[in-house]
Parts: structure tokens; C-alpha cells; sequence
């Protein structure tokens, strides 16, 4: 039993809750309870020493939170400047928090989010956030290591695990020590520490670091909390600093979680922005449920898309270059699902601009691994796939092949076989140039030309004979190379006098 009069000559609630019942015959014996009191018995206990002990009370880290809000509730603020304003001594008291040890910090730190919040524990909460960050962005500050005998809350930093034990290093020590703090207290952490320009690479970590480490026995939905609040969190970073492996393991998580389609789409931005530093195994995700075909395809799609218009103001040739080789492995992964729709297959193959890649050969064997195993495709639909090809940019292997591919439409085939053998003209022809006069020149190309007026009803055939045809076509240069290495001209006077005679064009 506490005296009333006691507590109500510091509590102006309490004092005006009394003045409301004076006179009344009940007032003496009045009960006064509060069921929602800070920190309960505990809270109330401060409270009664400090109105007992006529303000006298020693405040510490351990306390302040719980005294500041019981302070708030009870009203205890209206006594001046003095030691009787149990909120003035509060105030003072914060003005040492640059003095409170690692471990103090974390333990105030703790109660604030243990405590409903109101306007005194947001004000402490905000100065001890504050201290603590401008603590960590100290050059040179390492793990203190403090020990501490409050048994009712024990910090990861006292009692380490082997295994963390291992990846501890003087960047990265506060990680384990601030997975106590709730999810939206890590939000106003993190956006605390961008607003002071702390390391973003760290801060970027460090969020890797505390969604795996709170998922372990969370809900789904506890869950979903976290990963939303994480994504919206590493949007805040420089795309310099994030990890694209890391986005990538929270891609896959949220692929399984009900995550708002706003984060879906803030995440694939973030990842899209990185996408020049991916492997194939990142973009070799799972289809999403219900789905037959074996890789989310379409994913892949949206993120190159994401990568060019994300990217686009300060991209370089050599990273659109990663990008395209990326896509060449992972059509060459996907080829032979034979759920994948031609429609898709088709938006992989074209999604980069053409000048992206300097060969297709690596789109010609996905392209034939496709058609191998999708043998029901319709002509126009083979059309389709293969409009991605370029065949100038086919090496003389590829023409070949494509050229006696009986997978690929007819037409294509005759239009690489043409364009083979016009570099084999082309090839020939560069080699001569420089060997022969004018006239030999000219007597050459003739001869050469030959060789495409073979060509000029080869489309109307179709395939029908191509084996020969090629055969034929290589003799006629085998013939000229040997008639161009035979032919020596007459003796002509050079202005010396002497006769010289032109080299031959083949040894």
C-alpha cells in the first residue's frame, strides 16, 4: 500500500484525478489502478522510490527508457527545473548518452522496443539510434566484448556461435549484436544510417545478413514482413553496393511468399540494375507454381528489359556484352524444355539489341536444340524462332551446318548457304586482289562469278541436291586457284630495263 498524497504531490495526474473526487466521503478509501501502467510492477516501483525518496533516484541506461515513460504516464513534468521533475532529470540525464558503454546502448536500446511507444521513448529511441550509428561510423572501431550479468536479456555479442565466430571481422561485428531489434525498428536503424551517408556496402550486409538470420522459426507472414521491409530498405542503397547473389536468394524466397506486387516489382528493378554481374545459375529460377515449363522464362525477360531501361544512361559495350553472353547460356539452359512455348523461347532470343553480340553461333545451337526437341512446330513458327539469327554474324562452321539442316525452313537454308559461299568468293578474291594486274583481276572474278550464277535457282530446288551442289561450287575454286597459280605473264620491262615477272597467286 503506497500513501496517495505521496505520489500525487509529483504526479499531476494522479493530483488531478484527486481534485476531481475532494470532498467526496469516498475519497479517503479510493483505489486508484491503472492497467496499462509502462513496465507494470516494475515501472510503478521507480515511480513510487523516486516520490518516496523526494526525488532522489539514480538514472541509468537500465532505467531511463522505463522511467521516462512512466514519467510520461503519470504526469511528472510540472515541478520546474528542479529535481522534484522526474522528466527535466531525465533530459540531463541523456545529455551524457555519448558517455554509455556499447552494451548500454544496446540494453536502452532494447527496452524502448519492449515499451508501448509514446512521445518520450520515440525522443530517447531517436537520440540512442543516433549515438549508436554515429558510434559504429567511428574509424577503426572494433567489437567491445563487454561482459554484462543482466540475465534477462543476453546480446549475441557475449555468447557467439563457432560458426559466426569464423565470418567475424571488424566491418561486420555489430551484425549479430543488433538482431534483437523488431523489423520496423531496423527500418528506422537503416534509414537513419543513409540519412547520415553511412557505408552503404555494410548497410547492404547487413540486411543479407538479418533476413537470413530472422527467418530461421518465423512465420509466412512474419516472413513476407521482413522481406518486404528489407527490399524497400535496399532500394534507399547505391546500385554499386548491392549484391547480386543476395537479391537473386531473396528472389527465390519471394516466390513462395505473398509479397505485395509493388516489392515484386522493386526487387526485379534491383536485380535488373545488376544484371551484368549474374551467372547463369542466378537466372536458372524455378517456374512459378502451376506452371509446366521448367524455368521462369519469363522472369528472365522482364529482368534484361529492367537491365536496359534501368541502365541505360550510363551502360558501356562491354556490359551489354556480359549480358548477351548471359543470355546465350541460359538459352542454351532452356532449349530443350519442351513445355517452353515458341512465343517465349522467342522473346529470350530477341529481348537484346543485335548489337549486343558479335556471333550468333550460340543462338544457332540453342535455335537447333529447340527444334530438335519441338519437332511439331509449324513452318511459320520455325520462321518466327529463327528471325533472331543474323546470319553475318554465323561463322563459316554454322553456314555450313545450317546450310544441310533439315530441321531449319528450306528458305533459311538456301540463305546461308548463299552467304557462305559468297564469303568463300569475297575470301578468295581479297587474297588475289593484291597478287594480280587489272586484267588478271578481272579474267578471276569472271571465272569466280561463275560459282554464283550456280546459286541463282538453288531456292527454286530447295534442298534437293545441296550435298552436290557444294561439292561443285568448292571444285570451281580448287579449278581457279589452280589456273591463278599457272598463269604468268609475259616478260615486261621495268623502267630499269630488266624483265620481271609477276608472283604467283598460290604456292
Amino acid at each position: 500500500m503506497v500513501d496517495k498524497r505521496i505520489l500525487a504531490s509529483f504526479s499531476g495526474r494522479l493530483r488531478n484525478l484527486f481534485s476531481k473526487s475532494k470532498g467526496s466521503t469516498t475519497t479517503r478509501n479510493l483505489k486508484v489502478i491503472f492497467h496499462d501502467f509502462p513496465g507494470g510492477v516494475e515501472g510503478f516501483e521507480l515511480i513510487a522510490r523516486f516520490c518516496y525518496n523526494n526525488g532522489k533516484i539514480d538514472i541509468t541506461a537500465s532505467n531511463i527508457v522505463l522511467l521516462s515513460s512512466a514519467a510520461h504516464f503519470m504526469e511528472m513534468g510540472f515541478h520546474g527545473d528542479g529535481k522534484l521533475n522526474l522528466t527535466y532529470r531525465i533530459e540531463k540525464s541523456l545529455e551524457e548518452i555519448d558517455s554509455w558503454s556499447w552494451y548500454e546502448l544496446l540494453l536502452a536500446l532494447k527496452h524502448c522496443q519492449d515499451l508501448l511507444p509514446n512521445a518520450d521513448t520515440k525522443f530517447i529511441l531517436e537520440k540512442i539510434l543516433v549515438c549508436l550509428i554515429e558510434r559504429l561510423a567511428l574509424p577503426g572501431v572494433a567489437s567491445p566484448y563487454m561482459p554484462f550479468s543482466d540475465d534477462s536479456f543476453e546480446f549475441s555479442c557475449d555468447k557467439r556461435s563457432t560458426d559466426s565466430t569464423k565470418n567475424y571481422s571488424r566491418e561486420t561485428w555489430w551484425f549479430e549484436d543488433l538482431l534483437f531489434l523488431n523489423v520496423d525498428l531496423v527500418d528506422k536503424v537503416i534509414n537513419i544510417m543513409v540519412f547520415q551517408n553511412f557505408d552503404h556496402d555494410k548497410i547492404c550486409k547487413f540486411l543479407f545478413y538479418y533476413r537470413r538470420s530472422r527467418f530461421l522459426g518465423a512465420s509466412p507472414a512474419e516472413k513476407c514482413r521482413i522481406t518486404e521491409v528489407v527490399i524497400n530498405l535496399l532500394s534507399l542503397l547505391d546500385r554499386s553496393s548491392l549484391s547480386c547473389k543476395g537479391l537473386f536468394d531473396i528472389l527465390r524466397v519471394a516466390s513462395s511468399l505473398k509479397l505485395r506486387k509493388c516489392y515484386h516489382n522493386k526487387l526485379e528493378s534491383l536485380i535488373g540494375s545488376q544484371l551484368d554481374h549474374a551467372t547463369v545459375d542466378y537466372l536458372l529460377v524455378p517456374s512459378p507454381p502451376g506452371k509446366d515449363y521448367s524455368y521462369d522464362a519469363s522472369l528472365v525477360s522482364r529482368l534484361v528489359k529492367t537491365f536496359l531501361l534501368e541502365s541505360s544512361s550510363w551502360l558501356s559495350m562491354s556490359q551489354l556484352n556480359k549480358v548477351a553472353r548471359l543470355m546465350d547460356s541460359y538459352v542454351a539452359e532452356v532449349s530443350p524444355d519442351p513445355h517452353l512455348r515458341p512465343s517465349m523461347f522467342t522473346a529470350l532470343l530477341m529481348v537484346l539489341p543485335d548489337s549486343t553480340r558479335q556471333c550468333h553461333d550460340e543462338l544457332y545451337q540453342a535455335i537447333d536444340m529447340y527444334l530438335e526437341v519441338h519437332t511439331g512446330l509449324s513452318r511459320e513458327e520455325k520462321m518466327r524462332v529463327c528471325r533472331a539469327l543474323n546470319y553475318e554474324k554465323l561463322s563459316t562452321d554454322a553456314l555450313k551446318h545450317l546450310a544441310l539442316n533439315s530441321k531449319f525452313p528450306s528458305r533459311l537454308a538456301v540463305q546461308s548457304f548463299n552467304i557462305n559461299q559468297q564469303f568463300k568468293i569475297n575470301s578468295l578474291l581479297s587474297n588475289t586482289h593484291d597478287s594480280l594486274d587489272v586484267k588478271q583481276y578481272l579474267y578471276a572474278k569472271k571465272k569466280l562469278n561463275l560459282s554464283t550464277e550456280t546459286t541463282v535457282k538453288f531456292e527454286e530446288l530447295q534442298l534437293q541436291g545441296m550435298q552436290w551442289r557444294v561439292v561443285q561450287v568448292e571444285k570451281i575454286c580448287r579449278i581457279m586457284q589452280t589456273q591463278m597459280g599457272n598463269i604468268v605473264t609475259k616478260p615486261r620491262l621495268s623502267s630499269s630495263g630488266n624483265a620481271r615477272y609477276l608472283p604467283k597467286l598460290c604456292s
